[in-house]
């Protein structure tokens, strides 16, 4: 369980990125978190990882506390971070390598490592291509090996900052597809992004506002009740069909196949 208590933090003093922050999300949540640019959404995920500290109040993971150096070792073992561009985690010089660094610095035992390698590699195929070098490379494919150097190390959850900002569409969809695998396999999973149809995947959308959580819920009430506009944001396509076809019934739990349904049943070709 991860734990915001009225956090605040700032760069600079006088101008605050985060304002009184407080939220809670437990095991096994696929969270969206979005928001136009500047409004503290890789703030955020840097004070869930303890990449940044918080000015006030308290950021925990399981009880451990980001701000105790031996709590924060602990929450490093149990929570990844997958970064924008993966170039920015890339350490070493091919892909079986990038994998196994992060086990030996856990200090995963010798005869487990090969174990979780090719498990790890397989879960986001990626298998074919141990001893390939990271210039040899896509940007999705090198996305993949960066969530694999994360799955091998077998964290309770990920924070995916923006993954697929980088990625061609076909990459984009490999790489939601492996995240919303691992949720169902049991890992949390923070999603922060711009996509608003990747929201969609999500069970829970969190809307950041110039330091300030504005909304905390479902993505089905969220698109019924925010004006996304106000936000520098775009409905999805599946929501923006909902009103095109203007519906009467309530957006609920089952609104995206409801409208398959009426779109079946009056578009049909």
């Amino acid at each position: 369980m991860l734990t915001f208590d009225h956090v605040h933090f700032y760069y600079k003093k006088g101008q605050p990125v985060v304002e009184d922050i407080s939220f809670t999300i437990t095991a096994g949540e696929y969270v969206a978190i979005v928001g136009a640019n500047g409004g503290g959404k890789s703030t955020i995920a840097k004070l869930m990882d303890g990449l940044l500290l918080p000015k006030e109040g308290s950021v925990k993971f399981n009880g451990l506390d980001t701000v105790i150096p031996v709590d924060l070792a602990k929450i490093h073992e149990q929570l990844g971070f997958v970064f924008q561009n993966p170039e920015d985690q890339f350490i070493t010089t091919t892909v079986m390598d990038e994998v196994l660094f992060g086990l030996e610095n856990i200090s995963v035992p010798g005869e487990e490592i090969s174990i979780r390698l090719h498990q790890a590699l397989q879960a986001v195929q990626m298998e074919d291509y141990l001893e390939a070098m990271p210039h040899q490379l896509s940007g999705g494919q090198k996305q993949r090996v960066a969530i694999a150097a994360i799955v091998a190390m077998r964290p309770q959850f990920i924070i995916f900052d923006e993954p697929t900002s980088m990625l061609d569409p076909q990459s984009r969809k490999q790489v939601l597809s492996i995240m919303r695998e691992l949720n169902q396999q049991g890992m949390t999973i923070v999603h922060i992004t711009h996509h608003m149809e990747e929201v969609l995947l999500a069970d829970r959308v969190m809307l950041l506002h110039q330091g300030h959580l504005i909304f905390d819920g479902e993505p089905y009430t969220f698109f019924a009740t925010v004006p996304v506009g106000d936000y520098q944001l775009e409905l999805p396509f599946a929501v923006r069909l909902y009103h095109q076809l203007h519906l009467t019934t309530p957006l609920t739990a089952n609104w995206k196949e409801m409208i398959t349904s009426q779109w079946s049943t009056n578009y049909k070709i």
